[in-house]
Parts: C-alpha cells; sequence; structure tokens
C-alpha cells in the first residue's frame, strides 16, 4: 500500500474532543503534494494518525457556510 504524503498546511480550528485524546478539527491540507484542500477529520495528538475524513475545496467550503448560515439552529 502506497504511503499517504500530507501537510496541514493551516490549522482552522478544533471542532470536539474524543475521550480519548483525538480531536476533530477543520483544516487546509496537501495531500500527496497536490494543492491544499479543506479537510474535516479526527487526529491523534501530535497528528501522525487520522481517522476517516472529508475534504472540501474552495467553492465547496464557501457553498457549505451559506448552507450553515441561512439554518436555523434548535
Amino acid at each position: 500500500m502506497a504511503e499517504i504524503k500530507y501537510e496541514v498546511v493551516k490549522e482552522i480550528g478544533v471542532l470536539s474532543e474524543t475521550g480519548n485524546g483525538w480531536t476533530k478539527e477543520i483544516n487546509l491540507v496537501s495531500w500527496n503534494d497536490r494543492s491544499p484542500v479543506y479537510d474535516i477529520r479526527t487526529w491523534s495528538e501530535g497528528k501522525d494518525r487520522m481517522g476517516k475524513g472529508i475534504t472540501l475545496n474552495s467553492e465547496e467550503i464557501k457553498e457549505l457556510k451559506s448552507l450553515l448560515n441561512s439554518m436555523e439552529l434548535d
């Protein structure tokens, strides 16, 4: 299996923390030397391990922001 290369270009924020010290974060990440994308996933302390996540390009993150801004929260 090929090694996944990544670089956290910018840490944007922590959304939550699990009981085992992992954090769910949104960051700007470059995967395999590609252009950075917005990334939401869980990370271990030190960011040496990661869980499954989702990546969004600039247009998708703008649309997500717009949708979230239009939501009514309970």
